[in-house]
């Protein structure tokens, strides 16, 4: 299998459960929800997405033979200072479209902590250290169980409460990102105050200026 991807960088993870650490982010190329093409937005199965997964001309961007080569790539961002606590996030797009047994086990066997960040469409395979789920309205979750349900909020048809039955950890909103932020940002404080079981996230590595 050929493995694509957008970009790959070091930077601080800035939302859910693993705010704050250092990761290489390995943002793979394609969605299953979305061609990534503004002209396409109006009629994706995701409206809201703010990522470009197009292509592989991002930071460190390319194709990669097999999983020894990713690994590579992720080692050479990751650099030869930072030997210890080596994490990597597989982020998309759909990182479960590509994020296959064999690229697991390489990137396991090199010392990383996996962590993915997915739309659940896709049920994961073993070896992921750290499973975010984030649900978009009217795709059916095949990926029931993680680390943290991660929910962008709000969205039109979406209750929170429909997700509290699944196995996940932790449970977060997170303010959707769009002209009305400040708005949705009130609801989700108003919606955790509320409701306890749910915590807020904030995507932090945007107010610090990082990617």
């Amino acid at each position: 299998m050929m493995y694509s991807f957008k970009e790959i960088f070091l930077t601080l993870q800035g939302e859910g459960g693993q705010a704050g650490r250092v990761s290489v982010f390995a943002r793979f190329a394609g969605c299953n929800l979305w061609s990534g093409r503004e002209q396409d937005r109006a009629t994706a199965a995701c409206t809201f997405c703010d990522t470009d997964f197009v292509g592989v001309d991002g930071e460190n961007g390319g194709k990669f033979a097999t999983g020894v080569d990713v690994v590579a790539a992720l080692d050479a961002v990751w650099g030869e200072g930072r030997a210890a606590d080596k994490a990597v996030v597989f982020t998309g797009g759909e990182p479960l479209l590509q994020l296959d047994e064999a690229l697991i086990a390489a990137v396991k066997a090199a010392g990383y902590f996996i962590a993915v960040e997915t739309n659940g469409t896709i049920a994961a395979s073993d070896g992921i250290d750290w499973i975010c789920v984030s649900p978009k309205a009217d795709n059916r979750l095949h990926q029931k169980s993680g680390q943290e349900l991660k929910l962008v909020w709000p969205q039109d048809g979406v209750d929170p409460a429909e997700f509290l039955e699944l196995d996940f950890e932790r449970f977060y909103l997170q303010p959707k990102d769009d002209a009305q932020q400040t708005a949705n940002t009130r609801a989700v404080i108003d919606y955790c105050l509320k409701h306890p079981q749910w915590r807020m996230s904030v995507q932090t590595h945007k107010l610090v200026g990082l990617k």
